[in-house]
């Protein structure tokens, strides 16, 4: 059985997730938020005192507040950027997007090193982890499941109560929610549903109460 642990990044409040194998110590490191030396330090040294050696970089999608910490994460590991082909341009847009959202900051545009699309199958500490593209809040918006764990990482495609904001650049309502109803909704009820803001729920939690699906 995998761990997860989340950690809570810059001013948007990102949920940065490490995955784990606790007998190999392999690691995923997924939306690595990180956007100043504190917030780095507090995943380095959560791996470091947990003997954990990062193998993977995944993106679920390429919003800015998601790919903060991409640059020192792939230097720092020595780790590709894996992510849909469909939301690069937004990683090489880093800077327009800071510019957006009015922050005084000029971070590094991202590119994909290893494209991640529908169906495709990844083996994340020693468990098959299925890619789900659910299209809706960007493009190129991933979830990824892991049936052994009972985990889905959902990114802002849903969230506990709410899904993601489609009012972004190439948002799209309507495929935002044929993605949750078609991908996400389908899995067992009892799986539990990491989203990239605030806290989880489950996939029958939001079946049954999410008002807006």
């Amino acid at each position: 059985m995998l761990e997860i642990r989340s950690f809570e990044f810059n001013m948007f409040g990102v949920n940065t997730y490490l995955v784990w194998n606790p007998a190999t110590k392999e690691a995923a490191i997924i939306d690595p938020g990180m956007m100043n030396q504190t917030e780095q330090s507090r995943l380095e040294s959560f791996i470091e005192e947990n003997g954990l050696n990062p193998t993977q970089l995944i993106n679920t999608h390429m919003h800015l507040d998601h790919i903060f910490g991409d640059r020192w994460t792939a230097d720092r590991y020595g780790l590709k950027v894996m992510a849909s082909a469909d939301d690069e341009f937004l990683g090489k847009q880093a800077p327009a997007q800071a510019r957006m959202f009015s922050l005084p900051l000029n971070p590094d545009p991202i590119s994909v090193d290893e494209p991640l699309k529908d169906g495709d199958r990844l083996n994340i500490g020693g468990e098959e982890v299925s890619v789900m593209a659910v299209p809706g809040h960007s493009p190129g918006s991933l979830a990824l499941y892991f049936p052994a764990s009972g985990w889905v990482i959902t990114g802002d495609v849903l969230f506990k109560g709410s899904i993601g904001r489609t009012d972004l650049v190439a948002g799209n309502y309507h495929q935002l929610i044929d993605s949750i109803r078609s991908k996400l909704l389908t899995l067992p009820s009892s799986t539990i549903v990491f989203p990239g803001h605030g806290g989880p729920t489950t996939i029958g939690q939001e079946k049954s109460a999410n008002p807006y699906i």
